[in-house]
């Protein structure tokens, strides 16, 4: 109960943060130079989709609550665009876990959600680089005494820079906003 009742009251909270992108007129999350390792180990930076238009968003593999939500909303959001949209589309899910989320643990979570990884990247960090994203992103968080995590569900979209174009904390169905943003324009 008091999970649900710490991720309740994240739903209310400010998603900006002071430092995050949208506070910094307009910055890239690529300007964070961070490194990262996705689901197959390999080392790769938050650009590794530079050039196209990415929905980006925070989780952990062991949730059981909202993040597989994340997911299915993600994939809400792309069965509304069409095949081309679709096709250029790439997404980077970073995890707060640096502990847990190891290299197979994604990709055993990319295997089992079936999730495509020729477009979408699970990726993790070390604890100091996942709390400079999760301030950029504007996505709040902390560690609970149980090792699972209280947290902001955002999907943000990148331009093909890293500039936020839209973001959103509804889950369980395509925000329009989302769909705004990546359209082609």
């Amino acid at each position: 109960m008091r999970i649900l009742v710490a991720c309740m009251s994240l739903l209310t909270m400010t998603p900006v943060w002071p430092g995050s992108i949208e506070s910094a007129g307009g910055m890239s999350l690529y300007d964070l130079h961070e490194q990262l390792a996705n689901q197959d180990g390999k080392a790769v930076g938050l650009d590794v989709h530079r050039g196209s238009k990415v929905l980006v968003t925070m989780f952990y593999g062991g949730c059981r609550m909202t993040c597989p939500m994340i997911i299915d909303t993600i994939r809400s959001v792309e069965s509304k665009l069409d095949a081309g949209q679709r096709s250029k589309l790439r997404v980077l899910m970073i995890s707060f876990d640096s502990v847990h989320d190891t290299p197979k643990a994604l990709r055993e979570l990319a295997d089992s959600r079936r999730i495509d990884t020729r477009r979408w990247t699970l990726m993790r960090a070390d604890d100091a680089a996942v709390r400079r994203i999760a301030a950029a992103l504007s996505v709040q968080y902390r560690r609970l005494p149980d090792g699972t995590f209280s947290h902001a569900n955002v999907i943000t979209v990148l331009g093909a820079n890293g500039e936020i174009l839209a973001r959103s904390m509804e889950l369980g169905s395509a925000d329009r906003n989302l769909l705004e943003a990546l359209a082609d324009r």
